[in-house]
């Protein structure tokens, strides 16, 4: 069977090598904020035949948890340095790159970096044209590290170009190979400076800069068109962002061939289910049809308390259902998604095992085989800010574009506990405020994604003269780029204040309100 045509086969091609670091999709982000087009693969699957099929036109090395100095510690093969394309080493990658190249790596012995540190300049590197501070480029840069070994001698060929009080050799290079390397982390905004790193780091390799969204809705329309053929697509439709530019992109590619299942399970919000339908149908002129199995959902979802069993009987359960309406349309040959690159990445376990996978994705890991459908996933190379500005593109509304993210299980996930339907009731009432609150001032817009989780406690209360015990409930709210990081957002307590007083008084069941401020990480954005 024929390679189906890839939307990335168009463009030049950077590869990240992942050994594992927190921060790798950091690094994948600031390179598409650069126009790159780029990919990560778990240092395993980065085999000389690999990079012969993916013809990289540069390689960064991630960091990650790992020693060098260790037996069996992660490798990249040694023909990533016979490719003749710059190289750039990051933290474990510097200390990787050092070691199969002749240099040595020990581990600590006092020079462990964690957190802020300084690095000045030695000797000038094209890598680091306008990257210290200081008229005469002389000054010294705050970076941030995280590591406990250290390389203690130079590979052949290398030369210091910055050293920090815990690391001699925290910027080191082979200018005549185009290879680099640094011990910190230039991906995190702690290095207020790393892109400007990057910037000089894709010069240096030529990098043309062509990944932008209009050419990516051209030659995804060309990929669609030529993986789908005459047949039928279904496309799972929720109404937000993703399945929302997934169902314009298809359709600008195949027309009337397109029908979109729009599943009410019952864990949606206030009001959305009639939102939905009409804002597609009269909005974008598309076949939907509105499947409503809100029964068929909450009673498999009764009295579930665990988050990874709702989740995969979600999952099943739609599988199910797009099953169903497949079968009555004659010619449907093909399921379509809004799967997006960070779904894929956390559901990849980086070492091939389940032990370090963050959490499923109901729309991640393909389809049983009996089910006779083939997927089409025209975003799954995408970050969500990448899905927005292709929405853009496309010309959707920017009440389509602006919409907070939604999770595929809905409020299964953010009610906390055993599902029951007075508690999903409780809870669609409380977000629903919340939202509101958000919208009146005027703060919508600022927020990534903004909910309330109700929680699986009680809570004594008084109010009038009675005593309550209700359930409480947590607000959240972040702000973020693309999902994989987040930071809480700085609501004035008046906001909260009001915004608590509001649920308390109009809806019963819930008679305390607290505000989640956990960062992505340690946390994830969602509570389950």
């Amino acid at each position: 069977m024929a390679r189906l045509p890839d939307p990335a086969d168009h463009h030049e091609r950077l590869l990240i090598v992942d050994f594992g670091s927190q921060v790798t999709q950091l690094i994948a982000r600031r390179l598409r904020e650069l126009s790159v087009y780029c990919e990560i693969h778990p240092f395993q699957r980065v085999t000389p035949a690999f990079l012969q099929d993916f013809g990289p036109k540069a390689v960064i090395l991630s960091g990650g948890p790992a020693s060098v100095p260790n037996r069996g510690s992660p490798r990249p093969p040694d023909e990533i340095f016979d490719l003749g394309v710059p190289v750039l080493g990051i933290c474990y990658g510097q200390q990787v790159m050092q070691q199969m190249l002749g240099g040595r790596v020990t581990r600590g012995e006092g020079t462990a970096e964690f957190g802020r540190a300084f690095v000045s300049p030695q000797g000038q590197l094209d890598l680091l044209q306008g990257w210290f501070d200081g008229p005469d480029g002389t000054g010294r840069e705050q970076v941030w590290m995280s590591h406990g070994d250290h390389v203690a001698e130079l590979a052949p060929g290398f030369e210091v170009f910055g050293t920090s009080p815990g690391a001699p050799f925290a910027i080191t290079a082979d200018p005549h190979r185009r290879f680099y390397a640094v011990q910190f982390h230039p991906e995190v905004h702690h290095t207020p400076k790393g892109v400007r790193l990057y910037e000089n780091f894709v010069r240096l390799a030529g990098f043309a800069g062509d990944w932008t969204m209009g050419a990516y809705r051209e030659q995804a329309v060309e990929a669609i068109r030529a993986q789908v053929g005459d047949a039928k697509v279904i496309c799972a439709l929720s109404g937000g962002v993703d399945s929302s530019v997934a169902a314009a992109l298809i359709h600008e590619a195949v027309g009337d061939q397109l029908t979109c299942v729009f599943v009410d399970h019952g864990l949606l919000r206030q009001d959305e289910a009639a939102e939905v339908v009409s804002m597609f149908r009269d909005n974008m002129n598309l076949h939907v049809v509105h499947a409503q199995e809100q029964d068929l959902f909450l009673d498999a979802l009764e009295g579930q308390s665990d988050p990874e069993t709702k989740r995969k009987i979600i999952g099943r359960l739609f599988i199910d259902v797009f099953q169903k309406h497949a079968d009555g349309i004659e010619g449907a040959a093909f399921l379509a998604q809004g799967t997006l690159y960070p779904d894929v990445i956390e559901s990849v376990s980086f070492s091939g095992g389940p032990s370090v996978t963050i959490k499923s994705h109901h729309n991640v890991g393909g389809l049983p085989q009996e089910m006779g459908l083939t997927l089409v996933e025209p975003l799954r190379e995408l970050f969500k800010d990448e899905v927005r500005a292709l929405g853009r593109e496309l010309g959707l509304p920017p009440s389509f574009i602006g919409r907070h993210p939604f999770p595929g299980p809905g409020l299964a996930i953010r009610c906390l506990g055993e599902i029951t339907r007075e508690k999903l009731a409780i809870l669609r009432r409380a977000d629903a405020i919340f939202i509101d609150q958000i919208r009146r001032h005027g703060l919508y817009d600022d927020i990534w994604q903004a909910f309330v989780a109700l929680l699986p406690v009680r809570t004594v209360g008084v109010m009038g003269d009675g005593r309550t015990y209700d359930y409480a409930c947590a607000l959240r709210a972040v702000t973020s780029v693309d999902g994989m990081t987040a930071d809480y957002y700085p609501f004035e307590h008046a906001f909260l204040g009001e915004t608590a007083t509001r649920i308390i008084n109009e809806v019963p069941g819930i008679n305390r309100v607290t505000y989640d401020i956990t960062s992505k990480p340690p946390g994830t954005i969602e509570w389950e």
